[in-house]
């Protein structure tokens, strides 16, 4: 908070449409007094006029954020709070400061990455990254496809966009698969335990990956788990491109076994020259899950239940770390 005079928070922003929005929310329910909002993309100081002692919670940028913009977060003495609009937060951690609680984007993404899950999976279900090819020879070439209506698909991740995606899955009449890291019940369904995937892999047709990248996860699509899928099944990565094996992956697409539609890769971006690109049975986007019109009104919605939380002297929410 600021010292002297009457307590106010000084939250920084990246982007100009979320910087307007917030303001005018903020201006609608009354508050805009009791908060300063400072734009700040991290790719340089504060803008001029800024004291850095006054920064009490910074909104990290969409998507572009560098190891060089997060180490200006040091230069802050009385940070509070630092706001991620994504759901995966591995990438901030190393540069949070000591007495700084680092909060992540849950819900933001839910929409869009969600989405695309499904999209990614109709794509290659239906073949139509092939017919896209085709109409570029002005080819009609029917081919009989498997339909994703009567399929069992893992959602290997059951957190808020897992939660998501099994939402969208059931319009499709699929049965669906929950993993998560501990076996429970929740609202939408029974979620399995991560200790159960070697008896539940060889089940599905599908398997969709959207859990967080953590030193339990990485590389936990590796050679073992990519062998104990069926023959044709197709894996969707929309997770963090780290949690598959890639050099694994591409010997089961190589060979024909195996399908993936993948919006995340590693390495990212994915060079023009790696092979996964001209791989038989694969798709790529580049990273767009969250890429979408439906984020910034998600973390606008956010960002006001953090400063209404801070105002308010309670916890913040969506907490992931504290320093």
């Amino acid at each position: 908070m600021s010292a002297g005079g009457p307590a106010r928070l000084t939250v920084t922003l990246a982007h100009a449409d979320l910087l307007e929005a917030v303001g005018h929310r903020l201006a609608g329910q009354g508050d805009q007094a009791a908060v300063r909002l400072v734009p700040w993309d991290m790719r340089g100081p504060l803008p001029g006029g800024t004291d850095p002692a006054e920064v009490d919670v910074v909104v990290v940028p969409n998507y572009f954020v560098t190891p060089d913009g997060l180490r200006r977060l040091r230069d802050l003495p009385n940070l509070r709070v630092i706001q991620l609009p994504s759901a995966g937060y591995e990438h901030a951690v190393a540069y949070v400061p000591a007495g700084v609680t680092l909060c992540n984007g849950r819900g933001v993404h839910d929409a869009g990455t969600a989405e695309l899950a499904v999209a990614l999976t109709l794509a290659s279900q239906r073949g139509v990254d092939d017919a896209v090819r085709a109409m570029a020879q002005g080819r009609w070439a029917p081919v009989h496809r498997s339909s994703l209506a009567d399929r069992r698909v893992m959602v290997l991740g059951a957190g808020s966009i897992g939660g998501a995606i099994a939402r969208r899955l059931e319009a499709f009449e699929v049965d669906v698969v929950l993993v998560g890291r501990k076996a429970r019940d929740e609202a939408i369904g029974h979620v399995h335990g991560r200790d159960e995937l070697a008896t539940l892999v060889p089940t599905v047709d599908v398997v969709i990956v959207i859990v967080p990248l953590s030193p339990e996860t990485a590389g936990l699509v590796d050679v073992e788990f990519l062998a104990r899928m069926r023959d044709g099944a197709l894996l969707v990565n929309v997770a963090r491109g780290k949690i598959v094996d890639t050099a694994a992956l591409l010997a089961e697409v190589r060979s024909g076994r195996l399908r993936a539609a993948l919006d995340v890769t590693d390495p990212e971006p994915l060079p023009a020259d790696h092979p996964l690109w001209r791989a038989p049975g694969v798709i790529i986007t580049p990273h767009v899950g969250g890429f979408t019109d439906a984020t910034t009104p998600r973390l606008v919605g956010l960002v006001l239940r953090q400063i209404g939380h801070l105002l308010a002297g309670r916890e913040p929410v969506n907490v992931v770390l504290r320093a």
